[in-house]
């Protein structure tokens, strides 16, 4: 199943300037998966990144209907706090993904890095937008290179 499934992570910022290049490096790197066989991808629903990659895989599924877009989120009030614009869009997301896991009920300290753990645990890929050497989506290629994972970086692109 790993061989089939590909998560994503990376930064929550994005500048404006970098969006549309990048969003086209997220259509083109999962096009180039699904070519491999690649079926599911896992998204953890953040803001950023995991939201554009989870946005391009459901405009992918009109193309290709076999794909599954995956949530993998960190508890169940993970928006609380987010502006109105960022929770529709994660409500639309949520609504039209395949499957939704939850690893954690409520919220603590590490239940993000319990999610990320868990989209790697289960991939055999993974997509990143990864710009520092710090910080949780360094962390989580770092975890994913450990567990030897092909990492597609959109950034060194």
């Amino acid at each position: 199943m790993k061989e089939k499934t590909c998560c994503f992570t990376g930064h929550r910022d994005i500048q404006k300037q970098d969006y549309t290049v990048l969003k086209k490096r997220t259509k083109d790197a999962i096009v180039s998966l699904i070519n491999k066989g690649v079926v599911y991808f896992g998204a953890g629903g953040a803001i950023g990144f995991d939201t554009l990659a989870a946005e391009t895989v459901l405009e992918l599924k009109k193309i290709y209907p076999q794909i599954k877009l995956i949530l993998v989120l960190p508890c169940y009030e993970q928006a609380r706090g987010w502006k109105t614009a960022d929770v529709e869009k994660y409500n639309n997301i949520k609504e039209q993904s395949d499957k939704i896991v939850y690893t954690s009920n409520n919220y603590y300290q590490g239940c993000m890095h319990i999610r990320n753990r868990h989209l790697v645990d289960n991939s055999g890929y993974c997509i990143c937008y990864l710009k520092k050497s710090f910080g949780g989506t360094a962390y989580t290629v770092k975890y994913a290179k450990q567990k030897g994972l092909t990492i597609l970086n959109l950034f060194d692109i």
